[in-house]
């Protein structure tokens, strides 16, 4: 009699300690599914599953890559370096409807030097000089997940018109804009002597690459003007890319230290800057 209610009692815990395994696994479960997720846990796991696809879709190009680098300046109005901000945005809202990708510089870098793309459709924004209007994009980049290059002449900073250095950290920190150098004081390049010159390009890399915490691997020259020594300069003092304000797609054939871009002209209308990127790779 003693051994069944032993075996029974035996039987009653197994069970009890069965029903109570599955009732926290399941608690545990429901905690997961309904625990509120933070802005940062969305973002990141956004970023993640962007760069996971991008990583994947990379594919190598059969003919030379032609890349469509749009070139800004200010985001306003009063004369042709100038676009307003309502053209603008319809012109990212544009590649977004589109189905455009935006490169980061990184991307736009790995794109030119291996001929490979993450889709079919790329396109690299760039603005040159870093006004403070530049900030007018901030909140349609964020709402389209878009990328532009800035680039931003480090011995302005200081100027009331030019982003300073805690705003450009702080543009940095979306994830939406990188900062390339436009040198420090925007001189022309090709009327210097090559100590001027290699003082501008050094310089203003180690100043971004000190304030801003990163490896600038791209400059853009001021006016677009350089020259061959210009080119050497750039590469010895470690930039990977160099632009110019020539008109055209961007090719590897032009040299790495010689790439052109697309002028965004103010007043052109939708359709004439859909033309102007267009562009056939494959």
């Amino acid at each position: 009699m003693r051994k069944k209610w032993w075996l029974l009692g035996g039987c009653i815990a197994l069970v009890a300690l069965i029903i109570g395994t599955v009732t926290l696994t399941q608690m545990r479960k429901t905690n997961v599914r309904t625990a509120p997720a933070t802005e940062n846990d969305v973002v990141q796991d956004d970023v993640s599953a962007t760069e996971i696809k991008t990583t994947k879709a990379w594919v190598k190009l059969k003919h030379p890559l032609k890349l469509p680098i749009l070139m800004y300046h200010s985001i306003s109005s009063g004369n042709q370096l100038c676009v307003p901000k309502k053209q603008a945005v319809a012109e990212l809202t544009y590649l977004k409807r589109h189905h455009y990708q935006t490169l980061t510089t990184a991307q736009a870098i790995r794109a030119l030097t291996t001929n490979t793309v993450p889709q079919k459709k790329v396109v690299w924004i760039t603005l040159d000089d870093a006004y403070q209007d530049n900030r007018k994009l901030l909140p349609t980049l964020k709402k389209y997940r878009q990328h532009v290059t800035i680039n931003a002449i480090t011995g302005f900073t200081h100027k009331s018109n030019h982003l300073s250095l805690a705003q450009m950290r702080s543009m940095k920190a979306t994830g939406r804009v990188d900062f390339a150098s436009h040198t420090v004081q925007h001189l022309d390049l090709n009327a210097l002597t090559a100590a001027q010159q290699k003082q501008e390009l050094l310089a203003s890399k180690q100043w971004l690459d000190t304030n801003l915490k990163q490896d600038t691997q791209m400059v853009c020259y001021p006016a677009g003007r350089a020259n061959k020594t210009t080119h050497k300069l750039a590469k010895k003092a470690g930039y990977k890319l160099a632009l110019t304000t020539q008109e055209g797609f961007a090719k590897l054939s032009e040299g790495r230290y010689n790439l052109s871009r697309l002028r965004v002209e103010p007043g052109i209308s939708t359709a004439t800057f859909a033309d102007l990127i267009a562009v056939t790779n494959s």
